[in-house]
């Protein structure tokens, strides 16, 4: 019997090695992936400003897993038949299986957006950015679309990067308010660390199109600018159309396949709709983990001809972190925390996770890393 792991994102990872921990000994398990390397994403705006830190928050999939690891794009799903398609028209058959996917870059066909704007998916994407960027001189602007998590934290790098320059950091937001998927409380305390680090903010304004020299906005303004980060949304992955497909609290998307982190839209056992997050994503890939585990029960005979019972997901997280620059902020409860409180809980969430996954090493660098930061900051302050 085979159980097939379709991406090794936040949700395939944490997927697979619960399974690896939980599947009978007679069960084949198989990883697919483009990369044999998995990257922390909440961490990859650091990359921008620190370059070393792509050692830390990129895991070789081979040291934290134990199982058939296969490099390859997949390109096609059939979530009923339980077959997957990879690129070279190989196709990667299995008994029951999960799609995780994520999501990639959304342009949403705005003219000129996806030619001329950097998004940040990958490392190669933050290392494009920094160049860009140091190649600015006192005047230049850097236009950041999209206000959500990762563009607030890239424009929070980039401001800090300006040292004595007066580069210009224009974040652009087409809701009402910036992180707008989340808490006003939390949404308000951003706003206020992003303009503490320099940034200008301005919400209720979406990009309609770009060219080499100029963002041009919903309302007909044109922006000159002379740098350009997109992180303006997000889509499904290519193997599903471009769309992530809703699926409910037993992340089922098929007869033999679940759906986990952004490959879907979840909505949970409350009937809400989840926030693409990696918290969400870890979480929901435990109760991918323990479904996965009871079809495999089931195709064995272990609930003879009952319909076995899925665990239903609850989307409940203890909180939300942001970096912005030098600083953070998090919510925790009913609490918003900023600061050297907030960097602190970030960066043990950070080292947290990667310790679940078995990266131990990785997670003491980081750790490392971000106090070796503070000790810098702290004598100058």
């Amino acid at each position: 019997m085979r159980v097939a792991v379709l991406g090794a994102g936040y949700a395939g990872l944490t997927l697979a090695r619960k399974l690896e921990q939980t599947l009978p000994n007679s069960v084949s398990l198989v990883v697919v992936d483009e990369q044999t390397e998995h990257l922390v994403q909440h961490e990859l705006h650091r990359v921008v400003r620190r370059p070393s830190l792509a050692n830390e928050i990129t895991v070789d999939l081979h040291e934290v897993l134990d199982c058939e690891i296969r490099q390859a794009r997949v390109t096609d799903v059939d979530p009923d038949a339980g077959v997957a398609t990879l690129d070279g028209a190989e196709t990667l058959s299995y008994d029951v299986g999960a799609v995780c996917l994520g999501a990639q870059t959304a342009f949403y066909d705005l003219p000129g957006v996806r030619d001329h704007a950097t998004p940040l998916k990958r490392l190669d994407d933050a290392r494009e950015i920094r160049e860009r960027f140091l190649e600015l001189g006192d005047g230049d602007r850097v236009i950041v679309g999209g206000a959500g998590l990762s563009g607030v934290q890239v424009a929070g790098e980039l401001a800090e990067m300006r040292e004595d320059s007066d580069i210009e950091v224009l974040l652009l937001e087409q809701e009402d308010a910036v992180a707008p998927a989340f808490p006003a409380s939390f949404q308000s305390a951003v706003h206020d660390a992003l303009v503490d680090a320099g940034v200008t903010v301005r919400t209720g304004t979406g990009v309609a199109e770009a060219n080499a020299d100029a963002v041009t906005l919903g309302d007909g303004t044109d922006l000159s600018m002379d740098q350009f980060v997109w992180t303006g949304g997000i889509e499904g992955s290519p193997a599903l159309d471009a769309d992530r497909p809703v699926v409910r609290a037993d992340l089922r998307l098929g007869e033999s396949t679940f759906a986990v982190g952004d490959a879907a839209r979840v909505v949970d056992s409350d009937g809400e709709a989840v926030p693409s997050s990696a918290a969400a994503a870890i979480r929901e890939a435990r109760v991918a983990a323990d479904n996965i585990g009871t079809l495999v029960e089931q195709s064995q005979g272990s609930h003879g001809e009952f319909q076995p019972r899925l665990t239903q997901y609850q989307f409940n997280v203890p909180g939300w972190l942001v970096s912005v620059g030098d600083d953070a902020v998090a919510k925790v409860g009913p609490s918003v925390l900023t600061g050297r409180a907030a960097l602190a809980l970030k960066t043990t969430v950070g080292a947290g996770y990667l310790g679940t996954v078995g990266a131990v090493q990785n997670a003491v660098d980081l750790v490392s890393e971000e106090l070796d930061l503070n000790d810098v900051e702290a004598e100058h302050e």
